[in-house]
């Protein structure tokens, strides 16, 4: 057997049921000099799943998998709904992670931010990120960005990214996101929260959703009036990572040219529809 073959024989030695245990993806790596995204990327490729994944299986094929860990999402914001997202998007195994922040925590994120603990008080967002993603799954690479996304650096940041995904909290930065977007072609997943309340929605390139919810206004959103409870995050983060699945794999009807509407207090989920061509 050719040498190129020998670790694909090994991963093949070393699974069961078509699984493939944590414990032999690191000793793939040790054996071979390989990190362990590379391990994962292989076992995919060969059809075995990490056995992390192997409630992924009925609801993602092997092929789905490996566009996951194949895939680069930029997410921008790492606090209330961006700490969810980013954790969501590494146990569901998407490879690359570019983590967009400009900001350290403070007492006032220890409410609902995912990231934010007493010990990490005063640290960056996007350090937090990389040190909790290590610890959930050593395999996914996150790319910690410290700087706040603008027209004149986001297609640097988001370079190489098949979407983009909204955490941020204010309706400007939102403008300057799908600005970039836009120019790199690639879709933007949108999300929002305020008290009870939130919205999500997909703009692909060159669509005017976000015009017709915000117009180019610059305030800071209903959040600052409303607050932001430990719970609507979650539920507007489970939402975009759901919107982010289907980008990648083609599943299911993305809320293009729609948004959601999520009102917790009154447990109603509502959908508004935009056409493109409405100005």
């Amino acid at each position: 057997m050719a040498d190129g073959d020998m670790p694909r024989k090994f991963l093949l030695s070393q699974s069961r049921n078509g699984l493939l245990a944590w414990s032999s993806q690191v000793r793939m790596a040790e054996v071979f000099g390989w990190s362990l995204a590379d391990v994962e990327a292989e076992a995919l490729a060969a059809g075995l799943l990490p056995a992390r994944y192997a409630r992924n299986r009925s609801t993602f094929s092997i092929d789905d998998q490996l566009r996951f860990c194949r895939a680069r999402v930029g997410v921008i914001g790492c606090g209330g709904i961006g700490g969810h997202v980013v954790e969501g998007l590494a146990r569901l195994g998407v490879g690359t992670i570019v983590a967009i922040d400009p900001d350290c925590f403070d007492e006032s994120n220890l409410n609902r931010q995912l990231f934010a603990t007493i010990a990490m008080l005063g640290k960056e967002k996007v350090e937090a990120a990389g040190q909790r993603v290590s610890a959930v799954n050593p395999a996914i690479n996150v790319v910690p960005c410290r700087q706040r996304l603008t027209r004149e650096n986001g297609a640097t940041l988001l370079e190489g990214c098949a979407v983009a995904v909204d955490a941020l909290d204010s309706i400007a930065a939102r403008m300057e996101l799908a600005d970039v977007c836009d120019t790199l072609g690639i879709p933007m997943v949108h999300g929002a929260i305020a008290g009870w309340y939130g919205q999500v929605s997909v703009r692909f390139p060159g669509e005017a959703t976000l015009d017709h919810l915000y117009g180019r206004g610059d305030g800071a959103g209903e959040q600052t009036r409303l607050g932001n409870p430990s719970f609507t995050p979650m539920a507007a983060a489970a939402c975009e990572i759901a919107e982010v699945c289907k980008i990648l794999t083609g599943q299911g009807r993305p809320l293009r040219e729609r948004v959601l509407m999520l009102d917790l207090h009154e447990a109603t989920f509502d959908e508004i529809g935009f056409s493109s061509e409405e100005s």
